[in-house]
């Protein structure tokens, strides 16, 4: 039987502010290595001798960020877009409800885009050793073996056995404090790793018992979905009913198929900077370290730039993180309270607890280089044969001047190419479009000037990526 890998791909990572933002969650930041934690997880399902083709449900505005990471690691992939978050529980509905529908008879393996497994041999193991479970019609989730009393995580007491090398699930236990985390581990519960293996029609009866609305509105939405260059677009109306709520607590703390396979791998969901720091090899010093960083008299400590020189002295066990527009400073016991503190500056309408200076867009990307009263400055990249919709904006102009590569403008009624050092300027309510019609990259710098230099100050009259 077929093992259809469905991939959640949807998360903010709020935990790993300022380099995981909601522009660019951390499932598509190489945190550890050169891939990211979501092209790892497609590279661990890869082998067609064991995995279908992955199913990767993740919200509309990362649809073309998963498809370009995936097809720089030469997999393909099918996109299932959700038109919001609605957690775990919808996710997982909207999948198996399509697995019945488009890959009947097989099996569903749900696997979070953010994690990250240690040991590929002992994680395809783990999925072989849970088949007999799944096939049987058991909700089956991968135990982990706990390194240490952790507050962060839920824990599984397992029960008598069932098919296979699995047990049924005796209780979840959702997250102790530290000495009731001890106890559990003494008497030899497991982590709950969240990923889960299941018979689509086996997971859909459960929903269907515990959460009926989530599994109507899932269905409602894929009967109604609309596809969009390739890519599934749930029906919007339809999925907004659905109740926000985790698998976890919508069925697997209710039902009486949960069976559990200890894993044979190392797992992290690299929830906090402290988890990252728990994940990496470091010195001689128990420091992590990447980017341009310095250290003197510092232990047991994490330190991240992308850029700026970061420096640290004196210090042990903290956390410092440097991007170009924010800095973090935590001890690494208080990093899980990062999540905190942007919700924070999320309600007191601070851009940078959502935004990175680096925005990516279907067409490529553009960054920030600097604003003030009346203007902004920008950088934008353009792939080859990459679109900017036809617009217009109410409140500024702009100046394009071409750094590299061949831009195609349009303007009005006139169409023209730039060059490497040549410009043009588009008035203020002018329809124009930005174009690469060529092979390498098209990088531009944009002069915004007027009254207004918001994003939503763009009226699209026509675009290939199908945004409104």
């Amino acid at each position: 039987m077929t093992i259809v890998p469905i991939i959640l791909c949807g998360g903010s990572g709020t935990r790993l502010w300022p380099v995981s933002r909601d522009s660019f969650p951390k499932q598509f930041v190489p945190l550890l290595g050169k891939l990211s934690t979501f092209q790892g997880t497609l590279k661990r399902v890869a082998d067609p001798a064991l995995f279908g083709r992955p199913v990767v449900v993740t919200n509309e505005k990362f649809r073309f960020l998963a498809e370009e990471q995936a097809a720089a690691i030469g997999i393909s992939v099918d996109i299932i877009m959700e038109p919001m978050p609605r957690d775990s529980a919808a996710a997982i509905a909207a999948s198996a409800h399509y697995l019945v529908h488009h890959r009947a008879g097989t099996i569903g393996l749900v696997l979070a885009a953010d994690h990250v497994v240690g040991n590929t041999a002992g994680f395809a193991a783990s999925v072989r050793a849970a088949v007999p479970a799944a096939e049987a019609g058991k909700i089956v989730t991968f135990g982990i073996t706990p390194t240490h009393p952790s507050t962060a995580y839920g824990y599984i007491r397992s029960g008598d056995d069932v098919e296979g090398e699995a047990k049924a699930v005796a209780m979840f236990l959702e997250k102790p404090d530290a000495v009731k985390a001890g106890q559990l581990i003494a008497e030899g519960c497991l982590w709950n790793s969240g990923n889960f293996m299941f018979r689509p029609d086996a997971m859909l009866a459960e929903i269907k018992a515990f959460a009926p609305a989530i599994a109507d509105a899932a269905g409602e939405a894929l009967a109604n979905h609309t596809m969009d260059l390739g890519a599934l677009r749930l029906g919007e109306e339809d999925f907004a009913k659905a109740p926000k709520i985790s698998i976890d607590y919508a069925v697997m703390q209710k039902t009486k198929l949960a069976a559990v396979v200890k894993a044979a791998f190392d797992w992290s969901d690299i929830g906090t900077w402290d988890a990252l720091w728990e994940a990496s090899d470091r010195d001689g010093s128990g420091n992590r370290t990447s980017g341009n960083v310095t250290l003197v008299d510092t232990k047991g400590s994490l330190v991240h730039s992308d850029e700026v020189l970061t420096t640290v002295a004196g210090l042990d066990d903290v956390v410092v993180v440097t991007t170009r527009d924010a800095v973090l400073v935590a001890s690494r016991e208080a990093s899980g309270n990062v999540k905190a503190l942007v919700e924070d500056m999320k309600a007191r309408g601070i851009r940078e607890a959502s935004e990175h200076l680096k925005m990516y867009r279907p067409w490529g990307a553009y960054q920030r280089i600097d604003i003030g009263d009346r203007f902004q400055v920008k950088r934008l990249t353009v792939k080859p044969g990459g679109r900017l919709s036809l617009q217009k904006h109410h409140h500024r102009s702009e100046h394009w001047v071409v750094v590299s590569g061949t831009a195609e403008v349009t303007i009005g009624d006139k169409v023209m190419e730039l060059h490497e050092n040549e410009s043009t300027y588009i008035p203020v309510g002018e329809l124009h479009r930005l174009a690469n019609p060529g092979k390498v990259m098209l990088e531009i710098i944009e002069v915004q000037v007027g009254s207004y230099t918001g994003e939503d100050d763009i009226v699209r009259i026509e675009d290939v990526y199908g945004r409104g």
